[in-house]
């Protein structure tokens, strides 16, 4: 099970990963926290005002596309997208939004998820988000809440037969590391390398995510369905953005995994891990 914020969040973060899992014979569910309603339209082709009018009903169909591509599962949480605060001072977040929901209320819809759908291994955002949105946090409130109380029988006893999950996982994204082996391999095939600036404008006291792995799973045979999954969200990705800058050839070659932090474990496996399942297939048999 991974558990996100908004849809487009499952085919940028980890979306290989599923797509070789499901692939594989697992069982793999997205929940998707909010209808990400507040988002803009990030796609200048679809900026128009009949999109405008429909998000709410263009973007669950965009996630049933994106879902299909990657063969997964999916599960509407049901919370209304908080938006991203701008301004300084920031505004609050509009009131009945997730980030403001009581925990309580979005980690039992949460338990009852999990009960439901039993999975072995959960993964979901770290303490900061990925990105500091305010739904994102949430996300990774509600996810190390429900990773306990679905366990407990007397937590949320409405939401089904308790059941423990395994393992849980942070997902981690675009890392500088990822991004210096992009921007060389781009650079030394004579291709112009939409990094430079990133790089140039990094904060070299600033810790690199990579630090923090624990566990990469070789998926390059998915990056197309990958990509085609990101393309589905065509309100939120325009296919001639910097997503889609590096050619997939030089992708497998240069970095054919994505990446996780393991920081909850209920049986035994040797760090670092190539796999999700890790410890868990001599468990239970997966």
């Amino acid at each position: 099970m991974a558990v996100h914020a908004h849809p487009d969040d499952e085919s940028s973060k980890g979306a290989a990963t599923m797509a070789k899992y499901a692939a594989e014979g697992h069982e793999v569910l997205v929940v998707t926290c909010t209808g990400g309603e507040a988002g803009s339209v990030l796609n200048p082709a679809m900026d128009r005002p009949e999109v405008l009018a429909n998000m709410t009903e263009i973007r669950r169909e965009e996630m049933a596309r994106a879902a299909k591509i990657l063969g997964v599962q999916h599960k509407w949480l049901g919370f209304v997208d908080s938006g991203l605060p701008e301004g300084d001072p920031l505004p609050p977040v509009p009131e009945g939004s997730f980030a403001v929901v009581p925990l309580e209320e979005s980690t039992e819809a949460l338990v009852r998820a999990i009960r439901e759908f039993r999975p072995h291994v959960i993964l979901t955002y770290d303490e900061n988000g990925g990105y500091p949105h305010p739904d994102h946090i949430r996300t990774h409130e509600i996810s190390m809440a429900a990773f306990d109380a679905a366990a407990e029988p007397d937590r949320f006893p409405g939401a089904g037969d308790p059941w423990q999950a395994l393992k849980l996982y942070y997902i981690h994204g675009f890392s500088r590391a990822r991004m210096v082996a992009f921007h060389e391999a781009l650079t030394a095939a004579g291709i112009e390398s939409p990094y430079a600036e990133w790089l140039e404008k990094w904060d070299p006291d600033k810790a690199d995510v990579m630090e923090r792995v624990t566990t990469r799973v070789e998926c390059a045979d998915f990056f197309e369905a990958r990509d085609e999954a990101l393309k589905a969200h065509a309100t939120q990705i325009d296919p001639e953005s910097r997503w889609f800058a590096v050619p997939r050839d030089i992708q497998r070659a240069t970095w054919p995994t994505e990446e996780y932090e393991l920081v909850r474990s209920l049986v035994d496996s040797t760090l670092p891990e190539d796999d999700l399942f890790a410890g868990i297939r001599e468990k239970v048999g997966t």
